[in-house]
């Protein structure tokens, strides 16, 4: 309420600000103005955003906004809003909420009935996806799981579809994701977007196994990912009578499923989720791991 009056204080607006993902130069004229104009900054590390505020001469305010703690931050931002405070929303790098802090927030604002406002600009999906020069529909799965297990069971999800699919991986893990790629859809042609925009910037495309070598052979890997893999195409039309033969064929030697599954992969050529679908009939496993 305004002193002196009945009326209630208007809702601020959540702005959603894009900020650079690694060249400073980046950013947008209009992310410099909604910087210095808002009354409060919620930031995924305040260390990191200051950084960028220095370079650009902005003092506004930062409060801390990250994940595992979106929620109970969330209610402080919440509350500066329907107190008639602008507030500006970022990230470490790129577009807040995709891949990064901000869904929690903005659901809120939303339901508050709060004005959300994107101020697009830099992203590293869309930076990858320009200079990889893979034409058709894109998948973006954001990162992948960190477990191997879990990461393979999301792969076998999405191995028969055409679209080709987009994520995000971390240096530690670039590896072992690459692997299971090609374990799980086969030998493809993959784009390699590393250090996007930043003095080590690099791009590479090939196939899986070429990218596994090339990044084993280093001492070291660094930077963060943007990954690219070409679609699968049409599933190929299955002999399954054959595959449902060899598959029981295994199981009477006392083969378990997964053992099966690969053996029968191998020998035919096929891709793995097909072999595996009818193996989890065969065996009355539903929808069971193996």
């Amino acid at each position: 309420m305004r002193p002196g009056t009945d009326q209630q204080e208007a809702p601020g607006t959540l702005y959603v600000v894009a900020t650079p993902i690694g060249n400073l130069e980046d950013i947008t004229l209009r992310a410099l103005r909604i910087l210095k104009e808002v009354a409060l900054i919620a930031s995924e590390d305040t260390r990191h955003t200051r950084k960028l505020l220095t370079h650009y001469d902005i003092h506004t305010r930062l409060v801390s906004y990250f994940k595992g703690q979106e929620a109970r931050k969330a209610a402080g931002i919440i509350a500066a809003l329907l107190a008639g405070q602008d507030v500006a929303l970022v990230s470490d790098a790129g577009t807040p909420a995709i891949a990064d802090p901000g869904t929690i927030l903005v659901q809120k604002a939303r339901e508050e009935g709060i004005r959300v406002v994107p101020v697009p600009g830099p992203s590293a999906l869309a930076a990858g996806l320009s200079i990889a020069g893979f034409e058709g529909p894109v998948l973006f799965a954001g990162f992948l799981p960190a477990k191997s297990g879990q990461r393979r069971v999301l792969l076998e999800s999405l191995a028969s579809q055409n679209h080709h699919l987009l994520f995000y991986e971390a240096p530690h893990r670039i590896l072992k994701s690459l692997e299971d790629c090609r374990a799980v859809l086969g030998e493809r042609r993959v784009f390699l977007g590393r250090e996007l925009t930043k003095l080590h910037e690099e791009s590479l495309v090939g196939g899986l196994s070429e990218m596994l070598a090339l990044l084993s052979g280093r001492p070291a890997v660094k930077g963060e990912f943007v990954v690219l893999i070409e679609g699968g195409g049409a599933p190929p039309a299955l002999p399954a009578d054959s595959v449902v033969e060899k598959l029981r064929w295994h199981r009477e030697q006392g083969d378990s499923l997964k053992s099966a599954v690969q053996a029968v992969k191998d020998e035919l050529g096929l891709p793995r989720s097909a072999v595996y679908s009818q193996a989890l009939a065969l065996w009355g496993k539903g929808k069971h791991a193996a």
